[in-house]
């Protein structure tokens, strides 16, 4: 969760001087894509119109059309793992975000998921994870999609993990994952169970709220 969260709101908290509602409503018409009004989007997420706008601000500083594709996205998120190849996770973590399966984020992809991930309820953090997890958007997740993201998250953080990952350290946290995770032992874990093991381990639900105030 915290590799998720952390990454997507540094790019947020460079403020400019403020200027009245007539100015950032007008700028937010002025892309290749026009996102939804800022009463639309205070009405969806969890942001009030200032968060919205210092969000809109870093987001068309990094994506001037509006609209991110993949590429773009791999781009800006793998500054942040220079040691590493982050490349993987990232097409991931679009998935997640890109629900409609369209090939590209908006403004309100980005800045609804956000506001999950920062303001949202235990249940709604866990659920986005669970799909961010659930790779074939099955409703399940399996061992080759938690070992494939498990993989993913080892190759970003690069050859200066430590302490120094071993060649079987990936089946390891897996088959610790679905032990733990799935509970009537049948080999794949759902929401459900997904949501009641991470509620059990003080851990997981430390880290979840960390980043509430981000903004």
């Amino acid at each position: 969760m915290g590799a998720v969260v952390g990454t997507l709101t540094m790019q947020t908290k460079q403020r400019r001087p403020s200027r009245d509602k007539a100015d950032d409503d007008l700028e937010m018409t002025m892309v290749c894509h026009r996102p939804e009004g800022l009463d639309q989007l205070e009405a969806l997420t969890n942001f009030n119109k200032r968060e919205l706008q210092v969000l809109y601000r870093g987001f068309k500083n990094e994506c001037p059309s509006g609209v991110v594709n993949e590429e773009t996205f791999k781009q800006i998120y793998s500054q942040f793992f220079p040691h590493g190849d982050a490349s993987t996770y990232a097409h991931y973590l679009f998935n997640a975000f890109d629900t409609a399966q369209s090939g590209s984020i908006k403004f309100e992809d980005f800045v609804t998921a956000l506001s999950t991930l920062l303001r949202g309820s235990i249940t709604e953090k866990l659920q986005w994870t669970f799909n961010l997890y659930d790779i074939n958007r099955d409703g399940y997740i399996n061992k080759e999609e938690m070992t494939d993201i498990v993989r993913a998250i080892y190759d970003m953080m690069g050859k200066y993990t430590y302490p120094v990952l071993k060649n079987d350290a990936p089946k390891q946290h897996v088959d610790a994952f679905f032990q733990k995770m799935d509970k009537n032992r049948d080999g794949v874990v759902t929401l459900d169970e997904f949501i009641l093991s991470c509620q059990e381990d003080e851990n997981i639900m430390r880290s979840l709220q960390l980043f509430e105030n981000v903004i």
